[in-house]
């Protein structure tokens, strides 16, 4: 089969596919031809060095959906010919509030999807929602998993409520504002690209802001009527987490799950303990969250944003547009 394996570090310009074993499937496990894999964030971080051993080569991806082509010993939740999409978490553990310690996720320590074939274990693989494409079923899993917890799980968010997404136009991000939407909840977002905002707009979010043209906070703060948000969705950090903690309003919940800008932000404790506002941490979800967001998918007929597609042959123009920040949803490879 083909397959994008990497020994980082690599540079995106460097990644083509190389032939390799199909995997053999072991106890427990079953083997799914893939059709398509969905980019994240998280992948360019991967073939960089993060989180992997000196060394280490491994398949990239977490990502993707296909057809069961055979199930290992003892496998009695899916049947050869069915049609799944990839949870991508590994190990969550029996907790809900936090994972255990041998959480992993799909494309690091364990070979990814970005390939023609990927054996994983069976608790892995969910039945493909029949309205879905190949190419949205492939780029639910990580963002709207994370966004799903993130909202749902963590922040609680209620209809009604006022929530501010930074950063719109990323898979996460999107995938926020239509359960955020979905939740009859106030969304206002932000982007440098007017074209983002836009499309925003017609996905349902209710205010939107142009940070590279206008001071994001005085901004949301006017929109809000002074009174700022009840959630945030923090996904960048350095640059945004100091004016988060001043938008939120007492009792709200910043969530977050992401330093895109890097570094410690400067927090204003007093700001933060005299408003009892809340910072929750998450990463992630577990297979309750990963249920609870096809549910959610399916009731609201909604559907992953896809940017666009690439064969793998063409992955390294996937990944440099990925790491351009261009695209507007998931960047998928179509494997088959």
């Amino acid at each position: 089969m083909h397959a994008i394996r990497v020994t980082p570090p690599v540079n995106v310009a460097d990644i083509r596919p190389v032939e390799m074993p199909v995997p053999e499937v072991g106890a427990g496990d079953v083997l799914v031809r893939l059709h398509a894999a969905a980019l994240n964030h998280r992948d360019l971080y991967m073939i960089a060095g993060g989180r992997t051993p000196a060394t280490h080569s491994f398949v990239v991806g977490s990502d993707g959906a296909g057809v069961v082509e055979a199930i290992g010993a003892g496998v009695q939740s899916v049947g050869v010919g069915e049609r799944v999409l990839i949870f991508p978490t590994l190990n969550w553990g029996p907790r809900q509030d936090a994972p255990g310690a041998d959480f992993d996720i799909l494309g690091g320590s364990r070979d990814g999807t970005l390939a023609e074939y990927i054996a994983l274990p069976a608790a892995n693989v969910y039945r493909k929602p029949e309205h879905f494409s190949w190419a949205e079923a492939a780029a639910l899993g990580l963002s709207g998993l994370t966004a799903y917890r993130a909202l749902v799980s963590r922040a609680g968010l209620m209809p009604d409520e006022t929530i501010l997404i930074h950063g719109i136009g990323g898979a996460v991000s999107l995938a926020a504002l239509q359960i955020a939407v979905s939740k009859g909840a106030r969304a206002i977002v932000t982007s440098s690209s007017d074209e983002k905002l836009a499309r925003a707009r017609a996905m349902g979010a209710a205010e939107t802001v142009n940070y590279a043209t206008t001071d994001w906070l005085p901004a949301v703060q006017e929109l809000t009527g002074g009174a700022g948000v009840e959630v945030v969705l923090e996904s960048s950090g350095a640059g945004t987490f100091p004016g988060s903690v001043t938008v939120v309003k007492g009792g709200g919940r910043i969530v977050t799950f992401s330093t895109t800008t890097g570094g410690m932000p400067p927090l204003n404790l007093r700001e933060l303990f005299w408003k009892q506002a809340s910072i929750l941490g998450t990463t992630m979800g577990s297979p309750t969250d990963f249920a609870g967001l096809l549910e959610l998918y399916g009731v609201h007929n909604l559907a992953p944003v896809v940017d666009g597609t690439f064969p793998l042959a063409e992955a390294a123009a996937a990944f440099g547009r990925m790491a351009s920040g261009e695209q507007f949803g998931n960047i998928v490879i179509e494997t088959a």
